[in-house]
């Protein structure tokens, strides 16, 4: 297992170096109009400025390069060029993003940047070989043929998961700071375990996405100074999608081990289970009113939570803590295996909890009063 004290010093340096990147960013972006104004369908009060993205992006590759550059990760980088085609789906995925910030690219064209991404991930090795179906121990090989669909389709559904989240001051940020961490300690560990080689890049990735977040949180944080937009949304969720792959399509089977009474490739539905509860329920009550999944709403979880009488900073946190919660499912098995088998229960109640807590009352909703902005210093957007 390659040494702790290398990851927190590429860690560090994610951190370090996004934040100092915020700076010039907030300022830049104000300067050439880079902004977010608030319209209709946004409930936020001030012009903000957008620029978060190129922060993170910024902090990303200088993250790598340092990470490049240490003899103990040379494995990473010169066993095949997955860590290369990462940096070149995620500055794919960056630019699409920001010009959707610039001019609100059509959801077709937006579709066709992650596709785009998705191949570069795929042609670059950094993608899933086998499925793992859960409570059996069985194990399906992917098919060259079926790999690139399957890769689309993954690299889609997290960037615009990680999308949709992002309504709240702090609250993409936050949930992925939170479950990439919980992927890089489920991978370290899987390293530690032997049941995943030294040279597989998805523990650095998921590391380095935690360090980038949390830099940026920092003027993220309600009231926000700065925004990520698309830019940084599509960005931390391809992140999110090459490491998750990467960790949980290579994991080879293992008899005798109980916490693989899930399948490694259903990491996400854990520690990103807010994001992807939001999308799916967007997904559902947009194709009930007959709109497209594109058309943007007031009806996410953050504004749910909002309409209850959560202020800004408790919704934040509350979803903060239900991802949390999710994440310490999946390491619990892994640290504590006496309590495995408490673990799919743990879930289940999780879930069926998450689904009555957030999904829309229509009886409610006729007295429910439109957000409006509390107060000019109130920031709220969403980008979905």
């Amino acid at each position: 297992m390659l040494p702790l004290g290398w990851y927190a010093v590429v860690f560090v340096v994610a951190v370090t170096t996004t934040a100092l990147a915020t700076w010039p960013a907030i300022s830049l972006a104000t300067a050439i109009g880079y902004v977010d104004v608030p319209k209709d369908r946004k409930v936020h009060a001030r012009v903000t400025p957008y620029g978060g993205g190129a922060a993170m992006f910024v902090g990303f590759c200088v993250a790598m390069a340092t990470a490049a550059a240490i003899p103990q990760f040379r494995p990473l980088f010169h066993a095949s060029s997955e860590a290369l085609g990462v940096v070149f789906a995620g500055t794919a995925i960056f630019i699409v993003g920001l010009i959707d910030d610039l001019r609100d690219m059509s959801a077709p064209a937006k579709m066709a940047g992650q596709v785009l991404a998705a191949s570069i991930l795929y042609f670059c090795g950094a993608t899933m070989y086998q499925f793992h179906i859960p409570l059996t121990g069985q194990f399906v090989v992917l098919s060259p043929s079926i790999i690139p669909l399957v890769t689309a389709v993954w690299v889609i559904a997290l960037t615009n998961a990680v999308n949709l989240i992002d309504g709240l001051d702090g609250l993409a940020s936050g949930i992925v700071s939170i479950g990439s961490a919980a992927l890089a300690l489920y991978g370290l560990k899987l390293e530690g375990l032997g049941l995943l080689p030294l040279s597989n890049i998805g523990p650095l990735i998921a590391i380095i996405a935690c360090g980038i977040c949390l830099g940026f949180l920092v003027f993220n944080f309600h009231p926000a100074k700065i925004f990520m937009g698309d830019a940084g949304a599509l960005f931390l969720g391809l992140l999110l999608s090459a490491s998750t792959m990467v960790i949980g399509g290579r994991t080879p089977p293992a008899s005798g081990i109980t916490y693989f009474f899930f399948a490694p490739l259903f990491l996400p539905f854990f520690i990103l289970g807010i994001p992807i509860l939001d999308m799916v329920m967007a997904f559902i009550r947009r194709t009930a009113k007959g709109t497209g999944f594109s058309t943007a709403d007031k009806d996410h979880i953050h504004h749910r939570l909002l309409r209850l009488g959560h202020g800004h900073r408790r919704a934040v946190l509350t979803l903060w803590a239900w991802t949390a919660v999710l994440s310490s499912l999946v390491l619990t098995p892994l640290f504590i295996p006496s309590l495995t088998t408490v673990v799919p229960f743990a879930a289940i109640v999780a879930g069926i909890g998450l689904v009555l807590l957030f999904w829309p009352d229509q009886r409610s909703r006729a007295t429910e009063e439109p957000i409006e902005p509390l107060a000019p210093a109130l920031v709220v957007h969403d980008e979905s």
